[in-house]
């Protein structure tokens, strides 16, 4: 069964996009999801969504992550979606999508070829108390569990892990590691629910500045630097909306010939051409 995707990432996080239109009710998402985001033997991606038209904006979209649950919302995934939605005619420089989180704007910063830079209206973050490790937990449009550390230079992946996992979180979290690094810079690491380790988080950064700006750390606006590249959060605290701004490149199109095995049901007539 071939299914068409576009591939793209924000700041290394990367992401594969298919139309929806042509799903037969039925099809297992969370296996297919996982399928076709495999890096050895699939198209690799941290998630896959799923577009779709729909009155109430540019589109909708669903977010599955690598492991094949899904989520509520991706900072990065929803940059990707607006250049998709963009490249393929769907949307002008101001971009609406609909998440599982509600409704998202999008504004069109600036473009070089495949290369898109977006703001995106995140509504206002709110910080849902404290944890062990000092964490704060915010609530961005999905959760996240955000730890101030003095040095990135310990093996933070085993501890995203077990505070992914937590009976703390009901539905696991989504964990930040962050500390500052001037008045307006922190330095972050991410390990996301449904994911794992991922190059950057759009939503992660927007929880780790928070909670910086929230700890008296840092002032807007926030650089978040990560592995994959710099996102950046303005956010004035409680009372007002933050806006995160980054990259969306677009770096691929192809089909993925799912396997029998990796789905329940059929896929039919899934649309022949990317757009």
């Amino acid at each position: 069964m071939k299914i068409p995707f576009w591939k793209a990432h924000g700041a290394g996080n990367d992401f594969l996009f298919t139309f929806a239109a042509g799903l037969v009710p039925g099809v297992d998402l969370s296996t297919l999801a996982a399928a076709i985001c495999d890096r050895h033997t699939g198209a690799g991606a941290d998630g896959w969504y799923l577009i779709e038209k729909t009155p109430e904006a540019d589109a909708r979209i669903r977010l599955f992550n690598s492991d094949g649950s899904q989520a509520e919302l991706s900072g990065n995934g929803t940059r990707c979606a607006a250049a998709v939605l963009m490249e393929c005619g769907m949307a002008g420089p101001e971009v609406r999508i609909a998440t599982g989180a509600g409704l998202r704007t999008l504004n069109l910063r600036g473009r070089s070829g495949m290369g898109f830079e977006f703001s995106m209206d995140c509504g206002e973050p709110v910080m849902a108390g404290r944890w062990h490790h000092d964490a704060v937990i915010v609530d961005v449009g999905n959760p996240q569990c955000a730890v101030p550390v003095q040095t990135l230079d310990f093996d933070w992946r085993s501890l995203g892990r077990e505070i992914e996992g937590s009976p703390h979180f009901a539905g696991r979290t989504n964990v930040s590691f962050f500390r500052s690094t001037a008045d307006h810079s922190i330095e972050a690491r991410f390990y996301e629910r449904g994911a794992g380790p991922t190059k950057s988080s759009g939503t992660g950064s927007l929880g780790a500045a928070a909670a910086a700006i929230l700890l008296g750390m840092v002032r807007s606006p926030v650089e978040v630097r990560t592995e994959g590249g710099v996102l950046v959060v303005d956010w004035l605290g409680p009372g007002n909306r933050a806006v995160l701004t980054g990259p969306a490149v677009l770096v691929a199109s192809g089909v993925f010939f799912a396997e029998p095995a990796s789905r329940q049901g059929i896929i039919e007539e899934i649309w022949k051409q990317q757009c």
